[in-house]
């Protein structure tokens, strides 16, 4: 493959790696690595592994708790675990900076360049539906795959936005715990993975990326708490997105310093000589500390190349001397019309959302714990109490042990949990304002698939457990209505409820999705088609 690198790159590698060149190229004739993190919001490694048929075939990811290598042809993407969002497929080095962030219950984190996601499910791991974790990603396509993702890992204590991060700046200022900024880059230490990156590589500059990168950088930092961890990561080798960026929000911020990072695993220094211009800027102490960041070379560790700086800050200095870029102006669609609303300014809450995730896009306002109206298809329109109609399902369909927490917020017929202590949202781009439960109809209430897979079977009234070898999984993962016995469906709660009504369907313990028994055999499938077996 060391044929096909772009003679730029090879030619700058050769003068940054000097005697190590030689060994570095030849990683790219290593077959690469595959690595697969368990959800330890459903199970931890060791009742996973007790229940996978890869279970005896991985190997650790020393870095990673909870993360394994596995070999190429496993296929875990294509077994019932995977739909039950028991493990995200993600490449080794990739598990690293959410590692390095110190995430603990309790805390509030953003996730500011989040999609497709596997980084934020790491975190909602970690915080154990304690606190806050707002994912962000601008870029509105990629949110969709970012909210499945989050919503495929049973995340409660979640909201997802399309925004800039100079939008978010005002509105979260100073609020953050800990912030993941995973930075868009030029993808040089993907090359050996995805060979399409080289291409990429040769259309997008590195000076076009670095200058992203400034932006964000700064706008993170007005978003973190004092005495926060921002961790800033990329997946490239140029110094210019790695030492450059981390010396220049030195020399602007003097309350942020760089924590080092322990150099174990076959993890490398940075390179305080590699930061040029920004680097001449700091005081020598300063400069010092980038030898405190990581660089994960794939020869010298299983995995891919990555950069990872962890930033603390200090004091208790006023965030609003801190200076944010200009927010971006906004055009919303109202009525096919198009106006436009600057930055935070008082908008309706957006829900970019497919309508074959139940996510039809909502006319209506955000209410707390309020209603909405539905046309009744004669002229008029009738109310719908969304909050009465979500608190009537839960306590009709979910068993007295739900453990749901959270601020009932409607947008339209949509309820969403929200996670407590949220600033306002109004004028930002939302694809969820929380836990999506589920939408309100005039004589019924239609759970989520969120809804499902935030679930454990104990908490719905009506539940069917097949074992993830059971042709009937498969035959529900695609879709088909399956006929069942009453009497393999669990029925939790006193007194015993009736067999009709909504079913968790369960593969070895986990939940997959909802059913719907009719009482006569038959399960009608819920299943979204965008959540099914392809």
């Amino acid at each position: 493959m060391s044929g096909y690198l772009p003679i730029a790159f090879t030619t700058k590698m050769k003068s940054l790696l000097g005697e190590e060149f030689d060994r570095f190229m030849s990683s790219y004739e290593d077959p690469r690595v595959y690595g697969i993190r368990i959800n330890r919001l459903k199970l931890d490694a060791e009742q996973w592994k007790s229940i996978s048929p890869m279970g005896e075939a991985v190997r650790p990811i020393p870095w990673a708790p909870g993360g394994f290598y596995y070999e190429e042809g496993a296929r875990p993407g294509k077994h019932p675990h995977y739909h039950a969002g028991l493990y995200y497929i993600q490449e080794p080095s990739a598990m690293a900076p959410v590692e390095l962030l110190d995430v603990h219950p309790g805390h509030r984190v953003l996730d500011l360049c989040a999609a497709p996601g596997g980084k934020s499910t790491q975190i909602a791991a970690k915080l154990q539906g304690s606190g806050v974790l707002v994912s962000n990603d601008n870029a509105r396509e990629r949110t969709k795959a970012l909210a499945k993702n989050i919503e495929l890992a049973g995340v409660r204590n979640a909201v997802v936005l399309n925004e800039e991060p100079s939008a978010l700046a005002p509105v979260f200022r100073g609020w953050f715990d800990r912030i993941l900024v995973d930075a868009p880059c030029s993808g040089e230490g993907m090359f050996r993975k995805d060979e399409s990156m080289i291409a990429e590589w040769e259309k997008h500059s590195i000076e076009r990326c670095s200058a992203m990168q400034r932006h964000i950088l700064r706008d993170a930092a007005a978003m973190l708490a004092p005495g926060g961890v921002l961790v800033y990561s990329t997946c490239t080798f140029s110094p210019e997105e790695n030492e450059a960026q981390i010396a220049e929000l030195l020399a602007e911020y003097p309350d942020f310093e760089v924590r080092p990072v322990r150099h174990q695993y076959g993890w490398k220094p940075g390179h305080p000589e590699w930061a040029g211009e920004a680097g001449e800027r700091l005081e020598a102490e300063q400069s010092a500390s980038l030898a405190g960041t990581v660089r994960l070379w794939p020869h010298h560790i299983e995995g891919e190349g990555h950069y990872a700086a962890v930033l603390t800050r200090k004091g208790m200095a006023s965030v609003e001397e801190m200076q944010l870029n200009e927010p971006p102006v906004h055009a919303e669609e109202d009525n096919g019309k198009r106006k436009k609303v600057k930055g935070n300014a008082g908008a309706a809450l957006r829900a970019a959302e497919k309508k074959g995730n139940r996510g039809a896009k909502d006319s209506g306002k955000l209410q707390r714990a309020g209603g909405s109206a539905r046309h009744s298809g004669k002229g008029q329109s009738e109310p719908v109490d969304a909050a009465s109609s979500w608190l009537s399902f839960a306590e009709q369909e979910l068993s007295g042990g739900f453990a749901g927490s959270g601020i009932v917020q409607c947008y339209g017929s949509r309820v969403y949990l929200q996670p407590e202590g949220m600033p306002s949202l109004d004028g930002l781009h939302v694809v969820r304002a929380g836990w999506y439960v589920g939408e309100a109809g005039r004589n019924r209430f239609e759970p989520s698939q969120a809804l499902a897979m935030g679930l454990r079977q104990s908490e719905a009234v009506r539940s069917i457990n097949f074992a993830s070898d059971d042709p009937d999984i498969i035959r529900y993962l695609k879709g088909e209505t399956l006929f069942v016995e009453a009497n393999n469906i669990e029925i939790e709660g006193t007194p015993a409820q009736p067999l009709k009504g909504y079913v968790l369907v369960c593969t070895d313990g986990y939940p997959v999705g909802w059913g719907k028994y009719s009482g006569d055999g038959m399960l009608k499938n819920e299943l979204p088609a965008g959540w099914r077996w392809m």
